[in-house]
């Protein structure tokens, strides 16, 4: 008997009949002789509905109140889950992410996992029950409060649960039918990708790519669980994320996906004078704001007056911070001024075959060219290269690399509902 760890986003669970539905996928999977554990968003929009009229009640929402209040969404999930299985004939016992024994950190809105104790779920395994979870919460070991796991945070729990619970895969359930070579919302023509490592995933992920959140994927290879990307609209096979053995990654494609990200913004800090330790105060001062450093870009100083440029990317939600905090500080680091600009776009594209393979760069960079799309930016490693332009054209700049790397499908890919969560 296999113990197989499946998720299931808002989408999924939006409405009774949709519920209806996904319990009798599970339902499914129990007949097939598998132990089910099953990880569960909140309906629909329902978490972003909470979070308005929480800021409705309140213009600054108190942080612990807040995780309370939040985590409520996925409770509702999980008991009408319950119920619409036992309705069924099976036996289902539906849990909060305390009562599965989801340990975090203190840091409300954005904890992470410090440890699993499944004490409770094992017990109800044994007594041929399927396990419900709610997703995205847990509880701190320090202050016994609820906390929340931020975006992404059911894609998380269900990999912890799959890791603690040493599962034989776990099943992320979203809306359309696995990993793309890129957004099929923005590339219609992109192709679905059976097989892809984690470290492949990993880099899409972080990159935009919303199919699946970059911290689950990272607790994924970490801890060596297989993820098993599929539809809950369908029964079609998904995308299986993986760690490879040693030799596998030969057998990579050379340019696996494109990823795009409109959710950055980036900030130059112009007039630095450039002298050994200016670049370490002003990444120190920005780490001290917590903010997501991304690329950085230095220009070569200009002979005449000493000077260089400074420039990085950084999600849109943190560019107000960090600029307040830059400008606190002006006068003791001696730039000039600091400019921002929040209508910028992100390309990565993403290959384990582009380490043995030459000539990438050059391909990349004159495809866009011939498309008249401006290079602002260039950032890369082993098995990615991203680039930063103009926000209005890296759509088509997406599928422009697209087709130049022969990723084109020929027929349209489905894409079943929502978002792709």
């Amino acid at each position: 008997m296999s113990l197989i760890v499946q998720k299931y986003g808002g989408s999924s669970v939006a409405d009774a009949e949709s519920i209806k539905r996904v319990a009798k996928r599970i339902i499914a999977t129990r007949k097939a002789g598998n132990d089910v554990v099953v990880a569960v968003s909140a309906m629909g929009d329902s978490t972003d509905e909470l979070m308005d009229l929480a800021h409705e009640v309140s213009p600054i929402p108190d942080q612990r109140e807040l995780d309370m209040l939040l985590s409520s969404g996925e409770r509702i999930s999980v008991a009408l889950l319950a119920m619409a299985i036992k309705s069924m004939g099976y036996d289902a016992r539906s849990f909060s992410g305390p009562q599965a024994g989801m340990r975090t950190d203190t840091h409300h809105g954005s904890a992470r996992i410090v440890e699993v104790d499944p004490v409770r779920l094992r017990a109800a395994l044994d007594e041929g029950a399927i396990v419900i979870v709610a997703g995205f919460q847990g509880l701190s070991l320090d202050t016994a409060d609820i906390t929340t796991l931020g975006r992404g945070g059911s894609d998380t729990t269900a990999v912890a649960l799959a890791a603690a619970l040493n599962a034989d895969v776990c099943e992320i359930y979203t809306d359309v039918d696995g990993v793309f070579t890129s957004d099929p919302r923005v590339v219609p023509l992109a192709r679905k990708i059976d097989k892809i490592t984690a470290e492949e995933m990993l880099e899409l992920a972080a990159n935009g790519a919303k199919v699946l959140y970059i911290r689950a994927v990272e607790f994924a290879r970490r801890h060596g669980v297989t993820l098993h990307v599929r539809s809950s609209f369908s029964n079609n096979e998904g995308t299986l994320v993986y760690n490879p053995k040693e030799g596998d990654e030969m057998e990579q494609p050379i340019v696996t996906g494109v990823a795009t990200d409109l959710s950055e913004a980036k900030i130059t800090v112009v007039g630095v004078p450039d002298v050994p330790g200016k670049a370490a105060q002003i990444f120190s001062l920005i780490a001290k704001t917590e903010a997501n450093v991304d690329m950085i870009v230095q220009n070569v100083s200009a002979a005449s007056t000493g000077l260089t440029d400074i420039s990085f990317t950084l999600p849109k939600s943190e560019a107000q911070l960090v600029l307040t905090a830059l400008r606190n500080e002006q006068e003791t680091i001696g730039f000039v001024s600091v400019q921002h600009d929040d209508q910028i776009g992100k390309l990565a594209l993403v290959g384990a075959g582009m380490k043995a393979n030459t000539g990438v760069s050059a391909k990349l960079f004159q495809s866009l060219s011939d498309a008249g799309i401006n290079i602002e930016m260039i950032s890369t490693s082993e098995i990615r290269i991203s680039v930063v332009t103009r926000a209005d054209s890296v759509n088509e700049a997406a599928r422009v690399v697209h087709s130049v790397f022969g990723l084109d499908n020929d027929i349209e890919a489905t894409v079943y509902a929502g978002t792709g969560r």
